[in-house]
């Protein structure tokens, strides 16, 4: 909770954050179904407290390519017992994973404390809620939707393009909720609405998003990208290379990074700084 807050300060910090992820979903690629029961949730929870995860992000609604979109009411069933059970068993800080503003507010109600939106907040309503409740959110950037992003995804200049969306969104929040530059995080949404050769241009100018001055959070945890960068590895097969971009991308600047693999990339965060 502290290294959390000091960052909503703008406090440097000696590590980036750790966002563990926590999906109550069926259908997530690479854990769905793992994390649905009460006992298994507790259980992840506790053992990603014990590794030193930051934040632990809830989500109830998979956005993997392909996935099919579920009612607010079946996200809520998911979303609300995770909370429940979450806050439970930690005092860490709750993000809620979802674009959908009464998933937003009945999450924030129940004890989430920021809000994780791959739709920057465009639904309407969203920066609503934001404004009522006054919480911190991470901007991610998508183009298209879960069913058609990975179709054909085209750009002329994939970092000016996810840069100026991020931006623009970035000062449509801080305009209508008064939010601080430090609760305002970007993503740059890797793999979403991306191919592999789109997500290296942005990974390799990261810098370009940390010197916007808003805090860079960075998923890329067990992703396609990371298979196809390990010559077609299966999701199982991705915990080495989850870690090691994670760990670049806290060199390069992230101030947080959202994995599955939490223990492990603490303990290659740890390790990394104490040597440099």
């Amino acid at each position: 909770m502290k290294r959390f807050q000091a960052l909503l300060q703008g406090k440097t910090l000696d590590r980036a954050l750790v966002m563990g992820i926590l999906n109550v979903t069926p259908d997530s690629f690479s854990d769905g179904g793992r994390w649905v029961a009460e006992s298994a949730i507790r259980r992840h929870v506790v053992e990603m407290v014990a590794a030193g995860a930051d934040i632990v992000d809830i989500g109830g609604e998979s956005t993997r390519p392909g996935a099919a979109p579920v009612s607010v009411e079946e996200e809520l069933e998911r979303v609300l017992p995770a909370i429940a059970w979450v806050r439970e068993e930690t005092d860490l800080p709750i993000s809620v994973d979802t674009s959908k503003p009464e998933v937003m507010q009945a999450a924030l109600e129940a004890g989430a404390a920021m809000i994780n939106d791959v739709n920057a907040l465009q639904a309407p309503g969203a920066l609503e809620v934001v404004q009522h409740y006054r919480v911190p959110v991470c901007l991610m950037h998508r183009q298209g939707t879960p069913q058609t992003m990975q179709l054909n995804p085209t750009y002329e200049n994939v970092v000016d393009e996810v840069k100026a969306f991020l931006l623009k969104r970035a000062q449509v929040v801080r305009a209508e909720t008064g939010l601080d530059t430090n609760a305002i995080w970007l993503d740059p949404g890797f793999g979403f609405g991306k191919h592999l050769e789109h997500n290296q241009a942005l990974f390799g100018e990261l810098d370009a998003f940390v010197e916007t001055g808003y805090p860079l959070l960075v998923g890329v945890s067990r992703k396609r990208m990371i298979g196809e960068l390990l010559g077609g590895a299966p999701v199982d097969q991705r915990v080495c290379g989850s870690v090691a971009a994670a760990l670049l991308a806290a060199l390069k600047g992230a101030s947080v990074v959202r994995v599955h693999d939490v223990k492990e990339t603490v303990d290659a965060l740890t390790v990394a700084m104490a040597l440099l």
